[in-house]
């Protein structure tokens, strides 16, 4: 298993903590959501990471995916979620506060209303 999809960077903790078939589900995941499949991103933002640092893994996975295809695109995506699955605010605020999107070397501490206003916006006026 690699720790880079595509030029996607999965964390150690993520990874580690999925057997074989788990990390191949995720990969295929990974691909399919930069394919702009929705179904594989809904899959993506529900998929078992065992919690702990592993969900901040898994939210720097869904930011970084963000910020590759555009959030205007991951709002088309998310339209068509049940409404019951367009929460998942928690994994990109965790993503981009302790995510390194601009691969600088260090946690970027950026603030999800900051960084991708029309997602948080979107999702806001979905609760």
């Amino acid at each position: 298993m690699s720790d880079n999809i595509e030029g996607i960077i999965i964390g150690h903790t993520l990874y580690t903590h999925q057997n074989y078939q788990e990390n191949r589900k995720m990969v295929s995941l990974i691909k399919k959501t930069l394919d702009k499949n929705e179904e594989a991103l809904l899959e993506l933002k529900n998929f078992p990471n065992g919690g702990a640092a592993s969900s901040y893994d898994l939210g720097y996975v869904i930011t970084q995916i963000i910020y590759r295809l555009g959030e205007e695109e991951i709002v088309l995506m998310v339209e068509k979620f049940p409404n019951e699955e367009k929460t998942f605010e928690g994994l990109i605020d965790v993503g981009l506060e302790y995510g390194d999107n601009d691969y600088d070397g260090k946690r970027d501490n950026k603030r999800f209303n900051n960084e991708f206003p029309k997602l948080f916006k979107y999702l806001d006026e979905k609760h």
